[in-house]
């Protein structure tokens, strides 16, 4: 079987108390093996013989939501892929050096033509941003909370479902996960 992580969006954040016992149990209803949480934020480590894995993710957005009652952006990735994401240096290593946080967004999909145009507008000199595959990065000078981006609706901007996660959250994930273990 292959190891996947799943990023769950709207977790513990906006009114939404789920445990991770809860998620757990979740995934193994909908038939996924070994399910385990990493911090409470919405991350959900799984395994299965699924080959599909855009089905898997509207499997698990669509059993989510029958389960908690609203919808649950899901965006899986397996456990080489968040390897690489967190080895990503999208931004020049002196901005890299100087970024107070550094985020990375995951998406279903690549943003289009017309949604990097609009992601790229964003660059500032305190704020960087860039989009690789289905990965959105973004990289700030000052605190997230103090960047004007911070209550940006991206999913909004982008029309694309997204969800962020700390860089620090995802080399943890893959240091903990890593392909093949």
């Amino acid at each position: 079987m292959a190891r996947y992580l799943a990023f769950l969006r709207a977790i513990n954040v906006g009114g939404h108390v789920v445990t991770m016992d809860r998620l757990k149990t979740l995934f193994a209803d909908m038939g996924y093996a070994g399910a385990e949480t990493f911090i409470a934020s919405g991350n959900v480590i799984f395994e299965t013989r699924a080959k599909d894995i855009a089905a898997v993710e509207t499997k698990v957005a669509r059993g989510l939501e029958a389960a908690l009652g609203y919808a649950v952006g899901t965006f899986i990735r397996s456990d080489a892929e968040v390897a690489a994401v967190s080895l990503a240096t999208p931004f020049p290593a002196k901005a890299m050096q100087e970024a107070v946080s550094f985020n990375v967004g995951f998406m279903n999909a690549p943003l289009g033509k017309d949604a990097l145009a609009i992601m790229r507008s964003y660059n500032t000199d305190m704020d960087l941003f860039e989009s690789v595959g289905r990965e959105f990065f973004w990289m700030s000078r000052t605190r997230q909370s103090e960047s004007p981006f911070f209550k940006l609706r991206f999913e909004k901007a982008f029309k694309s479902d997204v969800t962020f996660r700390s860089m620090t959250t995802v080399r943890k994930l893959a240091a903990k996960y890593p392909p093949g273990a």
